[in-house]
């Protein structure tokens, strides 16, 4: 794949070549006749996603130069928008479900020291009283003990179940990036990077978690049905006509304790 752009720097607001709007630019433009695996390792680009700068959208030769998936600070376009899905105190806003119906929520989810603390067990979730769709998601995690799994389930409609239909982007420690289309979900994908015993599971294009005990950032846009992963600052899956394209969002319970310090959204006009 080659992306070619008319310009070597963009601004909020500028028109991409077919009449799209760039959110923001911090970075440079692809080399002229880069090819795409070059263009993965510099996390500029894959399967007609052109990323520059952490900003993500279509490539114009791959359908139109709309903002498929505003990454890394669209803040510089929509600062009122800017939403705290936690407030760094309580659990408002958000509903508990475990799949052990006899099991107390409040040893499974508690917050501790500004951030919330999973403990792992039982399996379950929680999730957004408020369904979301086109955003920009910021949210922090680390692992304080033994890296075990975990999920931040996009999209998620249904009935609240052990696991509900959704589009996964794993947490899992050492398959962070990874998708997972859980009960029913699709996606467009590499199928390449499928996993050929479970083609459900598509594996990330790259490795950027932290060591166990620190912090990540994992910033994933959503818009128009793509779905678009960057974990640490770099770029690692990417999928296309999702379904669902629109949901709650939930954070998973599936092992061993796991810590959010950070649930940002910024809508996505």
């Amino acid at each position: 794949m080659r992306c070619r752009l008319a310009r070597a720097s963009i601004a909020p607001g500028d028109d991409l070549p077919a009449g799209g709007r760039a959110l923001s630019f911090t970075g440079s433009k692809p080399t002229d006749g880069e090819g795409e695996a070059d263009m993965q390792r510099r996390g500029i680009g894959i399967a007609g996603i052109v990323v520059l700068g952490g900003i993500a959208w279509l490539a114009p030769q791959a359908r139109s130069a709309r903002v498929e998936a505003g990454a890394r600070a669209p803040e510089a376009a929509a600062p009122a928008g800017k939403q705290a899905l936690f407030n760094g105190k309580d659990l408002s806003g958000w509903k508990q479900v475990l799949g052990d119906a006899n099991a107390d929520p409040a040893k499974t989810w508690s917050i501790v020291d500004g951030a919330i603390r999973c403990s792992g067990q039982p399996a379950g979730y929680i999730r957004t009283e408020q369904s979301f769709k086109n955003y920009f998601l910021v949210i922090e995690w680390r692992w304080p003990e033994n890296p075990t799994n975990s999920g931040v389930l996009l999209h998620m409609q249904g009935a609240d179940k052990v696991w509900p239909k959704s589009v996964e982007a794993q947490l899992m420690s050492g398959q962070a990036g990874d998708f997972w289309l859980i009960d029913g979900a699709t996606a467009q994908v590499d199928d390449a990077r499928r996993n050929p015993g479970a083609a459900i599971n598509v594996k990330g294009m790259a490795k950027a978690e932290m060591k166990p005990g620190e912090w990540n950032r994992y910033e994933i846009t959503c818009i128009d049905g793509h779905v678009v992963l960057v974990i640490n600052g770099e770029l690692v899956n990417v999928g296309r006509n999702c379904t669902p394209n629109e949901g709650f969002i939930c954070l998973q319970s599936e092992g061993s304790p796991i810590e959010f310090r950070k649930v940002e959204l910024t809508p996505i006009p």
